[in-house]
């Protein structure tokens, strides 16, 4: 049975460019780095950072996405840090707790947010998603 996901592999263009961005502008912690790709720590969970020369050159038009975990208490000031680099936002928050939705320089979505599962069950409760059935 699975028991979480393992990692996230992200295809990168430029692995110095896009390693600064992770590490300098999101906050991911390095573990270690290679020639074609580095792992990251993003908390308890690991990134892993692959040069690919088939990487994507700008966002999908679909809504997939990668959200990382921020304390309410961080959350202006990592806001800020990726502001201030000139980040591309790519949608404005509409759902419950402080996200902040911005692009990688290969165009991968990705968002902080403030919340987390049980929180976003309680705005569900108070304001149910059209066809929302629950399983627990």
């Amino acid at each position: 049975m699975i028991t979480g996901i393992n990692h996230l592999t992200l295809a990168v263009r430029d692995l110095e460019r896009s390693f600064d961005f992770y590490t300098r502008v999101v906050g991911l912690q390095p573990v270690v780095k290679w020639a074609r790709g580095a792992y990251l720590h993003a908390g308890d969970d690991w990134i892993c950072l692959s040069l690919d020369d088939e990487t994507r050159t700008g966002p999908l038009p679909e809504y997939t996405h990668v959200a990382f975990s921020v304390g309410a208490e961080a959350f202006a000031r990592c806001t800020n840090v990726i502001r201030e680099q000139g980040v591309a936002i790519w949608k404005e928050n509409r759902s419950e707790g402080d996200s902040l939705y911005f692009l990688d320089p290969d165009g991968h979505k990705l968002e902080i947010h403030t919340g987390d599962l049980q929180s976003r069950l309680v705005a569900l409760r108070e304001t149910p998603y059209e066809g929302l059935e629950w399983y627990s």
